[in-house]
């Protein structure tokens, strides 16, 4: 298989699995084992575009929430909070969002600091597969029974704000857990049982953390002399089709949820999950 063939698979496996619930480092990780291990620059730009996607696909929701800190009210979709929105209620939007991040990257840093995070081997990252597959259906079970109890709740509490972080946190220590996944359901089991209100909010708290962790590492490489020799070819076309297919996974999700639960994301995370562990014995 050529080098550019390889690049453009792993930019569309990153594309499809780092929104979905599913876990991309899982994906590529049994990727790399057929398709070759790529350079941290590689892995940070096919991030990179998969973030660039959806910060796309919410550049009119993110430009209403920088709108309503100078007190104008623009209309956007996927708007969580109903149609008749106050520029202070997206402005406590907004402020939830910040919370969230700030969370995660006061955690994140720790921890960084700390040295605590595991391999990214294949057993650890099985396992959570699995325990993430089985936490997606119990947090949608209980969202779906306070939904029916108190009825549809779209708001983000503040304490939803602080979970959501510590989520992000987790899922960067623990491999396999997808960063999606964690969120949402967090946001689910916090209160607000609205499925298209819990993503979005994962999703916009995911911008500035990917951003921020993306530019990072990049900062980091780039000190320690990390991008010499870069196949910059490769790199590019696999960052192209990171973003082409993240922006349509993404597009693809919105709409899914509106009407379905996630009950076949985590079928697919226990079958993957179980696969890769009976892969073991014979894969290493």
């Amino acid at each position: 298989m050529s080098d550019l063939l390889a690049a453009l698979l792993l930019g569309i496996i990153e594309g499809i699995t780092e929104f979905l619930p599913v876990s991309s480092t899982g994906h590529l990780l049994i990727a790399e084992r057929w398709l070759g291990h790529r350079s941290d620059l590689f892995n940070i730009a096919i991030q990179a575009g998969a973030i660039l996607a959806v910060t796309l696909i919410y550049r009119q929701r993110l430009w209403g929430l920088l709108a309503a800190f100078a007190g104008r009210d623009l209309r956007a979709p996927y708007d969580p909070l109903g149609v008749d929105v106050r520029p202070a209620q997206v402005r406590d939007y907004g402020f939830k969002l910040l919370l969230a991040f700030a969370v995660t990257a006061v955690g994140g840093l720790l921890l960084k600091k700390m040295g605590w995070e595991l391999p990214d081997t294949v057993r650890p990252i099985a396992w959570a597969l699995i325990l993430g597959a089985f936490w997606m259906v119990v947090a949608e079970q209980l969202a779906a029974r306070r939904a029916a109890r108190e009825g549809e709740r779209t708001a983000i509490a503040w304490r939803t704000a602080v979970l959501v972080g510590v989520a992000q946190v987790v899922a960067g220590v623990f491999p396999g857990t997808s960063r999606s996944a964690a969120t949402i359901f967090v946001a689910l089991l916090a209160g607000t049982t609205s499925r298209a209100a819990a993503t979005e909010f994962a999703f916009l708290v995911g911008i500035p953390t990917m951003f921020a962790a993306t530019g990072y590492e990049f900062l980091s490489m780039l000190k320690d002399g990390g991008i010499a020799g870069e196949d910059w070819s490769a790199l590019g076309v696999a960052f192209a089709a990171s973003a082409i297919t993240a922006f349509v996974a993404v597009k693809w999700l919105l709409r899914y949820i509106q009407s379905h639960r996630f009950t076949a994301f985590a079928a697919y995370r226990l079958a993957l999950g179980v696969a890769l562990l009976l892969w073991l014995p014979a894969g290493g």
